[in-house]
Formats: C-alpha cells, structure tokens, sequence
C-alpha cells in the first residue's frame, strides 16, 4: 500500500504518494494526473521505493504563482530532489510528465541514475501531427488514450466522484497553461536533448493517437544512447495497457544500467 504525505517546497505544498522499497523511482504523471496509487504504481514498487507527486497545479497538489511552463516544473523537481537528499534516482514521466523529465535532465543529471520516458511530449517534427487533447471531451480523450477499445468502455464505466470531477477540471486549466501554445512542445527543448548523460529508456505504443509512435525515433536520435522499445497493439498508455510488460522493461532497463 502507498503512503500519502503533504509537503511543501520552493513555496508549494503538494501530495506525495510513496510505496516500496529499492532504489528510488520518481514518477511524474501525464496531463491527466493521478486519483490514486493504481496498478502499475503497485507493481513498479516491487522493484523500487516509489514516490509519485501531484505535480502543482494538478490534482491535490497546490497551483503556485510562479509557475508559467514546464520549464518551471523542471526546475521544481530539481528543488525538491536537493531538499530530501534524493540521489542514484529512476526518472519516470508519462506524455506530459514525460515531457516535464526530459527538461529535468537536460538541466541537470547528477541526481539521476537512469531517465524512463514514456511517449512524451516536449518535441515537433515535422509532418507527424499530435492528437489536439484540448478539443476532445473527456470521452473523447478516454476512448483515444487506448487501443483496446474494451479497455477504455471498461474505464468510462467507471463512476466518477465530484471531487474528481473537480480534480479532471483543475488537470485541464493546468495543462492548457503549460502546453496550449505551441500546442504540447517546448521549441527550444530539442536544441538540448543532447545534453541528457544518463541512460534513457523510450517506451511507445505504435497505436498512439496523442504523440504518434514517429515521435520515437525522433526522440531516440537527439538523446546520446537512447534505446526505443515499441509496444504492438498498443495506444498512448502502455503502463496501463501492459502495465507488466511495461514495468519489466523498466526494471530490466535499470538493473543493467546498474552493473
């Protein structure tokens, strides 16, 4: 079971969820936050200690007057790794969390033992164009994170309580202040891929209907040593879609980069 904690850094207090024992594993969401410690937080804390933040402005977390891009949100987890000591750390991000870990580690790697990106945002090429998440209801976005159809009738079936309608809403407004123009990239960030010095997992579904499956190679190129691991059969989340397959990647990945 996970623990949740409330803690404050650089002037904002938000949730924290922790759960496991190992090496730490920081795992930053995608646009949709995080309601609760789900299947695939369970099974990446047998291998890890995990701690999964709201990031500010999503979910229980607080919305801080500075913050204005994701390049704010780099800088945050930079602070809140100094602050608790965090070293030797498994970065982790998910489409928008995805994107927020990549700025991390072109900023700064020391505190990063290896660097898991799955099916992140943050780049443009040329030609390959995103699913526009702004202008999709929230069935709409649930039907197109999956490529099992099944899978998201399963999730919409799902009841939805007022306070996460709440939560859902408050993503939205923090999202389209991080990414609606331009629409889900930071221009500059592919100038600086390259400065990213740990190993870099890539992890991408070939169905993708938010950040096409062409964004990996694209990613894999400008970060040194990149390896880009495709799932078949498979949409924008496949740590919820294959969440074993995509946790012993990550396991795997991150023991032979500690030999």
């Amino acid at each position: 079971m996970a623990k949740e904690t409330f803690e404050t850094f650089s002037g904002c207090k938000i949730r924290l969820l922790r759960g496991g024992q190992g090496a730490p594993l920081l795992h930053l969401h995608g646009a949709l936050g995080v309601s609760a410690w789900t299947p695939y937080m369970e099974r990446l804390s047998q291998h890890f200690e995990v701690i999964v933040p709201d990031h500010p402005g999503f979910g229980s977390s607080e919305t801080p007057e500075w913050l204005d891009n994701v390049g704010d949100l780099a800088y945050f987890y930079l602070d809140v790794m100094k602050a608790t000591g965090l070293s030797g750390v498994h970065l982790s991000g998910a489409s928008l969390g995805g994107w927020i870990a990549a700025e991390i580690a072109v900023r700064d790697c020391h505190a990063l033992k290896s660097l898991t990106l799955t099916a992140p945002a943050g780049i443009h090429v040329k030609g390959l164009s995103k699913g526009d998440i702004f202008m999709w209801s929230p069935e709409q976005m649930t039907r197109n994170l999956t490529h099992d159809p099944k899978l998201a009738e399963a999730m919409l079936a799902v009841p939805v309580t007022e306070q996460q309608q709440m939560a859902a809403m408050k993503n939205r407004l923090a999202t389209a202040k991080l990414a609606w123009q331009p629409r889900l990239y930071n221009p500059h960030l592919y100038k600086w891929l390259h400065r990213i010095s740990v190993p870099t997992l890539l992890l991408w579904g070939d169905h993708d209907k938010i950040i096409p499956a062409g964004y990996g190679p694209a990613f894999r190129d400008l970060i040194p040593g990149a390896r880009l691991e495709v799932f078949a059969n498979c949409g924008h989340v496949p740590h919820i879609e294959y969440a074993d397959e995509w946790v012993r990647k990550i396991a795997d990945f991150t023991r032979e980069v500690a030999t």
